[in-house]
């Protein structure tokens, strides 16, 4: 059980900066706009679902696409880390206002036509990737997925159980926060949003700049100490 706890431990903690239910809701808010309450629920259960399933599939499969591309860790890593990197940045230099919710619901108007349809259409692109699970979710979830030990079986599927099980929980709060979207808008003050934003921010650009060093050192190994 303390494999369990452990994995869990690290797979929400690396996972909860990059997927960010409370950012990437507000986010979610402005693309939807004045969308009937039970399609955000609609919308959001959707979108909680293909999380889960997307990032399964990168856990069984990760591993196996970067072998068939010739693909190292490491390389993986470096470039996973400089975009986190990058869009953390992005994130800590935008507008104070930027992301307040005043002026996300002023920005999006009803669509014409079917918007049920037209929404439903974009639950995967843009909603689910890369809106609620990005390049850096990927990234992260690989480097996880390739350091839950091995041997015996029995640890690594009590690692992955730990990691399945974390999952499960980010993407309940994206349920959540999604479904809640309006609401979490009205309650939380623009001042109060930018600083969470902020720290989550800051949180993501070190977890950025950690994943590229992890990357970095064996590269580095491997260039002082050939062979």
């Amino acid at each position: 059980m303390l494999l369990f706890w452990n994995y869990f431990v690290l797979s929400f903690s690396a996972l909860l900066p990059l997927i960010n239910p409370l950012g990437s809701a507000l986010i979610f808010l402005t693309l939807v706009g004045q969308a009937p309450i039970p399609l955000y629920h609609s919308l959001a259960r959707r979108i909680a679902v293909n999380t889960v399933l997307f990032l399964i599939a990168i856990d069984l499969l990760g591993s196996a696409l970067l072998r068939f591309f010739g693909i190292s860790l490491p390389i993986v890593q470096v470039a996973g880390g400089l975009v986190i990197s990058a869009i953390a940045w992005s994130m800590l230099n935008q507008e104070t206002d930027a992301h307040s919710p005043e002026k996300m619901q002023a920005t999006t108007q009803i669509q014409p036509g079917d918007l049920a349809s037209d929404l439903r259409q974009k639950v995967f692109y843009p909603f689910t990737f890369p809106i609620t699970a990005g390049p850096g979710t990927v990234v992260v979830m690989l480097t996880l997925a390739a350091h839950t030990p091995q041997r015996p079986i029995h640890d690594n599927l009590i690692a992955h159980a730990g990691l399945l099980a974390a999952i499960l929980v980010l993407c309940l709060s994206v349920y959540f926060c999604y479904a809640h979207a309006h609401r979490i808008a009205n309650t939380i003050s623009p001042s109060t949003v930018h600083g969470i934003l902020r720290i989550i921010a800051f949180i993501l650009l070190c977890i950025g700049v950690q994943i590229a060093w992890n990357g970095l050192q064996p590269l580095l190994q491997s260039i002082l100490h050939p062979g």
